[in-house]
């Protein structure tokens, strides 16, 4: 039998090999995951303070929020001690933790993304039968599948990845825990998880998309017959910064899974890391927020009733 040493400490790899630029990068990345972390509360806040947004499409933003501050917090801390110290140390049991957190938020989240594209088909398509479909124990039951999908979905993967073994080369090759660089460094048959990401992915992409974009063609038909420019203004505007955050999520994770031959040394592959590990979940409050007039009349609102309440 064949020796084998097991290494039970990884090495994160730098964002960047200029000394000079690690603090720039922490201060920079502390700014977006203060951002995120405050933008995403302000929209829960929002909508729980203000009783006009207690509709079942503000329900599924509150909790898409929720899922941006997780799938943030997965990430950025521990990127952040890393920059400010360059230590760079993580455990296997350590990395495969902040990786099924990582799976569960960004599997829950393309779900509720989904329920959102449903939600927006019922509400334009049938709004004579919106309050009796979309009624608040069937918006209870849809998140709760969403996340009890996530939090299966993350557990398979994270069960096989934690029956491989780490040894020879541990430097991963990334700044955070994720399933194909793990892969990349194993020295364990990695062809059942490699199988396993291409299967899932793809059946879980086909079925999600395709709920997430077939209503979008009744949708579109449905907004070009509604006779009032503001109502088909308000519609278009509510469905484009769906798509927008739809598209944004999707184009880097299938960049990032679903290529063949990926080399995680690459400029660019760590780029679309940093986009949907920290970027994305930054983005998404802002892209709802700027074109949603609701919410940011809600937000003068609030303001307003706290300016003159304080004066």
């Amino acid at each position: 039998m064949e020796n084998q040493t097991t290494v039970y400490i990884l090495i994160l790899t730098r964002l960047t090999d200029i000394p000079s630029l690690q603090l720039l990068l922490f201060l920079l990345f502390l700014l977006i995951y203060f951002i995120t972390l405050n933008a995403n509360f302000l929209i829960i806040l929002i909508i729980v303070t203000d009783s006009h947004l207690h509709t079942p499409m503000y329900f599924f933003l509150g909790t898409l929020a929720c899922l941006d501050m997780g799938y943030s917090s997965a990430i950025v801390p521990r990127m952040l001690f890393d920059l400010l110290t360059d230590r760079r140390l993580i455990s296997v049991q350590a990395c495969i933790t902040q990786f099924y957190f990582f799976l569960f938020f960004i599997a829950s989240e393309v779900i509720v993304l989904a329920v959102m594209s449903f939600d927006r088909y019922i509400a334009i398509c049938r709004p004579l039968h919106y309050t009796q479909i979309m009624n608040w124990k069937v918006c209870v039951q849809l998140v709760s599948i969403a996340l009890a999908f996530g939090a299966v979905y993350s557990l398979v993967h994270t069960l096989f990845l934690s029956k491989l073994t780490f040894c020879s080369s541990n430097t991963l090759q990334s700044f955070f825990c994720d399933l194909p660089q793990l892969l990349q460094i194993s020295c364990s048959d990695t062809s059942i998880n490699i199988l396993l990401i291409f299967v899932s992915g793809i059946l879980y992409g086909v079925v999600i998309l395709g709920v997430t974009f077939y209503p979008y063609i009744t949708i579109l038909r449905t907004v070009l017959k509604i006779p009032s420019i503001n109502m088909r203004s308000k519609a278009f505007s509510t469905c484009s910064s769906h798509l927008t955050v739809v598209f944004l999520l999707y184009s880097t994770v299938f960049f990032n899974y679903l290529r063949p031959n990926a080399n995680y040394n690459c400029t660019e592959d760590k780029m679309a890391s940093v986009f949907y590990s920290t970027l994305t979940p930054f983005l998404n409050p802002l892209i709802y927020s700027l074109r949603n007039q609701e919410l940011k009349n809600s937000l003068r609102k609030i303001l307003h009733r706290q300016w003159w309440g304080q004066s």
